[in-house]
């Protein structure tokens, strides 16, 4: 942000008293007119935003997603979706990072909420090489947009100068027998997931659907009628998810056996985020074993 920021000074950010979290500290310091902090009021830092575009800045917000995607959610369907405004939201320690402090931090239901509004992108990557991308192309973007993210190291999945097109899938890994569609962090353990499986014998195609909104169709298509099976996994709620839309899509054109792989409608257990995976069955064993149960 502050190597785009210093070539375009339109570029503005918001932070909710989470310039630490964000890893935004060194943007504030460097470049304070281009900078706000609003403190702990994400519905105030969303409004602002939306203010701020209007007068033709390029305008990020900034902050943890449990709260920018909840509390802020009737500005982000007004003052940002339905408006139309050049804002982009950056939810940070997204699912289960803060899994430590509970479920007043979690926030699986982002997807779900955000999706249902028009006129909105949403990205998920899943390391650091997709997420300058995904940045960048933000950036030079005019319209709305969310790119939620976890909180701390993840493993990296792609080489520096990796190309990705926004709306499409990537693909991680071909196979022929059965499909894991994936983002955000679990795309690194559906790719050893498939490697267990490959160990055994069993083709399998790992998809990196980063971009959740609008979602490659076509790529989920391919999967059904060219594999037996499809499992999807998510960092989520199995509501309203990319496991939902994957199934709603094979469900319509091209059925197939498939398993939606996230956390289950309970209150989620309180622990660190790799404990909760662990607990859930989103590891490379857990989702091996669903892929072979399919088969």
């Amino acid at each position: 942000m502050l190597e785009l920021a210093r070539l375009d000074p339109s570029i503005y950010v918001i932070t909710t008293d989470s310039r630490g979290s964000v890893t935004i500290s060194g943007f504030a310091e460097s470049l304070p007119d281009q900078f706000v902090e609003v403190g702990i009021a994400e519905q105030n830092a969303v409004a602002m935003a939306a203010g701020l575009a209007i007068t033709g800045k390029n305008v990020f917000v900034a902050g943890p997603a449990c709260f920018l995607a909840a509390r802020a959610f009737e500005q982000i369907k007004i003052d940002v979706a339905y408006n139309k405004s050049n804002v982009k939201i950056v939810g940070v320690s997204a699912g289960v990072s803060y899994g430590p402090l509970g479920g007043t931090h979690t926030s699986l239901h982002d997807f779900a909420g955000i999706r249902a509004l028009p006129n909105i992108f949403i990205f998920a990557p899943c390391d650091a090489v997709q997420s300058a991308f995904i940045t960048g192309y933000l950036a030079s973007y005019n319209g709305p947009a969310y790119m939620r993210m976890g909180r701390g190291d993840v493993h990296r999945v792609y080489g520096d100068g990796e190309c990705f097109v926004p709306g499409n899938a990537k693909t991680v890994q071909n196979g022929s027998d059965a499909t894991i569609i994936a983002c955000g962090e679990m795309v690194y353990y559906a790719k050893k997931a498939a490697e267990l499986m490959e160990a055994r014998g069993v083709s399998v195609r790992v998809l990196d659907m980063f971009t959740i909104k609008p979602v490659d169709a076509d790529a989920i298509i391919s999967a059904a009628r060219e594999t037996k099976a499809i499992v999807t996994v998510e960092e989520h709620s199995i509501f309203g998810g990319l496991g939902e839309q994957v199934s709603h899509i094979v469900s319509e054109i091209s059925p197939v056996r498939m398993k939606i792989m996230g956390f289950p409608d309970e209150e989620c257990k309180i622990g660190k985020s790799s404990e909760l995976f662990e607990y859930y069955g989103l590891t490379p064993e857990g989702i091996a074993r669903e892929v072979g149960r399919l088969l």
